[in-house]
């Protein structure tokens, strides 16, 4: 991949880590997801006003999208509920690289050379070591489920887009679009909830959550700029770079435990980047 893409795909990273944490620590999530939706909205209205609509081939990949994404917040706010950031952010990040490869490889028609197809699995390896590291317990297969299904729909959305925004004519119009169709169903689904309180509730949360908005605005548009760049699969790899990010944030921020294996994880995971690069 080109330097700029790969920049690009990190600085998504850092920020989708970002934002994930700012979901997470407000105790709220309906609250903490609404306002991060309320903001993707915003976003995506204001971008239609200084870039063109999306090619019509591109709109049923748009819906399709918009609707997976719905799904995937929903899973997201369901996996921050049951478990810890440091769990549910790495195992539903690490799902996805190898579903997105096969997926690419289906409908895109992508060929992995051994030297990336290798770096997609060492990373995966890596991103499910963050997770499973540990001792599992009964009490912890919900929150696992829920982060499971969560990456399937990283890697459906992830394929879909990358798809979608090669018909679009530019990632800019596209991601507009798709923030206006996705953004406004969980903000729409905390007025039905919560009616007159939900300002009460949702102003001392106001100005994280609509931080957290910009950040997952900026760090998506970055990733479908860069699928106009370079191949689905190592671009989805390397953006679960992220993971690692989020372990610092786990640590750093919410005194989750580091340990040797998440070391361990972190270079398994800086191995697959270098792979997929050669």
């Amino acid at each position: 991949m080109p330097l700029p893409v790969v920049a690009a795909v990190l600085l998504a990273a850092f920020l989708h880590a970002a934002w994930n944490a700012v979901a997470h620590a407000i105790a709220d999530r309906l609250i903490g997801f609404a306002l991060i939706g309320a903001a993707a909205t915003a976003g995506g209205a204001v971008l239609t006003l200084v870039v063109g609509a999306p090619a019509p081939a591109s709109w049923p990949y748009l819906a399709v999208s918009a609707a997976l994404h719905v799904g995937y917040s929903l899973l997201l706010l369901r996996s921050y509920e049951l478990g810890e950031f440091g769990q549910a952010y790495p195992l539903a990040r690490g799902t996805s690289p190898w579903l997105v490869a096969i997926g690419a490889a289906a409908f895109a028609h992508e060929t992995l050379t051994p030297p990336r197809l290798a770096g997609v699995a060492v990373i995966s390896v890596g991103l499910a070591s963050l997770v499973f590291a540990g001792r599992l317990t009964r009490a912890d297969v919900p929150a696992i489920g829920a982060a499971l299904l969560t990456g399937v729909t990283i890697a459906a959305y992830t394929t879909v887009d990358g798809l979608g925004v090669r018909h679009a004519g530019g990632a800019l119009g596209y991601a507009a679009w798709l923030f206006i169709a996705e953004g406004a169903v969980i903000p729409l689904m905390a007025v039905a909830a919560r009616r007159e309180k939900l300002w009460v509730q949702a102003r001392p949360h106001l100005a994280a959550g609509l931080a957290g908005g910009v950040a997952s605005i900026i760090a998506y548009g970055l990733v479908l700029w860069a699928q106009t760049r370079g191949a689905l699969a190592p671009i989805a790899a390397l953006r679960e770079t992220s993971v690692i990010i989020g372990a610092i944030i786990g640590a750093l921020v919410f005194r989750e435990r580091f340990g040797r294996w998440r070391i361990v994880a972190t270079v398994l995971v800086a191995g697959g980047v270098a792979l997929i690069n050669v």
